[in-house]
């Protein structure tokens, strides 16, 4: 096990390279769940009946 983990003796190049892959799936993760939830929020926005204060869609 310390063999795979060595790497080689390039561990010090392989190990953070993971990490950071790894940090920026998970940035790209949180940015599009948090895009996602902005984009259903504005469509329950828009599918309001526009007597109770919503916008209408006008094309």
């Amino acid at each position: 096990m310390s063999e795979f983990l060595a790497m080689g003796g390039y561990a010090a190049f392989v190990w953070p390279c993971v990490g950071l892959s790894f940090a920026i799936l998970a940035g790209l993760l949180l940015t599009a769940r948090r895009r996602l939830r902005g984009v259903h929020r504005r469509i329950r926005h828009l599918n309001v009946a526009p007597e109770e204060g919503a916008w209408e869609l006008r094309a």
